[in-house]
């Protein structure tokens, strides 16, 4: 198939990685320079720097004989914009929406836009069964490519209390998707966000950097799992 990925953010990057995986034709549409020579020069994937909302943008993509567009930006506003010029204008088989925030899930689907992925939603589905009790349980593995959902609990030691998120260090491939307060308060962090004693954190991780994720939150390595 010839699949258009619209932002080539973390997301992007490994959903690009998988689908040329499967022997797809892929081209990743994204307005940052710096990020088009990364995936470029790692994936070989076809690259157009640009507005993936722009109809122009699009067109030069090749969007007429694109068997899937798939919108995985930042922003659920763009996300939906993308996938409804893809598919009303361009008439698109099959378009693919990023959700980030959950709540929006309902819109896009009343607008037409085939398939949604929230990530939250992902998470939540299994922080909703039993977690065992360790600092750091896999959760959820992305197939073949060695990504991971991992939740960590910040102990009373950790050297990341009272820090907003925008000053710690993560390492490439890392990310906080989710912070969990009290047991039941879901927080949908940002760079401002502090962590607190006993919060549970969902991290967004390859297999590379799990080792260093856990020493940034927890400032040791002995209770590694996975």
């Amino acid at each position: 198939m010839y699949i258009i990925v619209v932002g080539g953010g973390k997301v992007g990057y490994y959903l690009s990685k998988s689908l040329l995986e499967e022997e797809n034709e892929v081209l990743v549409i994204e307005e940052k320079p710096e990020r088009c020579a990364r995936i470029n020069d790692e994936l070989g994937v076809n690259i157009l720097i640009g507005d993936g909302s722009d109809v122009h943008c699009l067109e030069q993509a090749g969007v007429k004989r694109a068997d899937v567009v798939i919108a995985v930006t930042g922003e659920d506003e763009d996300n939906l914009v993308i996938c409804q010029i893809a598919k009303q204008k361009f008439q698109v088989p099959r378009t693919i929406a990023r959700l980030n925030n959950p709540k929006n899930g309902k819109i896009f689907r009343e607008l037409g836009i085939d398939v949604t992925v929230s990530s939250t939603e992902l998470i939540l589905s299994q922080i909703e069964q039993e977690i065992p009790a360790h600092s750091l349980v896999s959760l959820l593995t992305l197939s073949n490519i060695g990504v991971n959902f991992i939740e960590v609990s910040i102990p009373g030691s950790s050297p990341v209390l009272g820090k907003p998120l925008r000053e710690l260090r993560f390492p490439s491939g890392c990310s906080v998707g989710i912070v969990i307060r009290n047991g039941k308060d879901i927080i949908i962090p940002n760079g401002g966000t502090v962590l607190q004693k006993d919060d549970k954190v969902i991290v967004f991780a390859t297999d590379a950097c799990k080792a260093d994720m856990h020493h940034i939150l927890i400032g040791r390595t002995d209770q590694l799992i996975g």
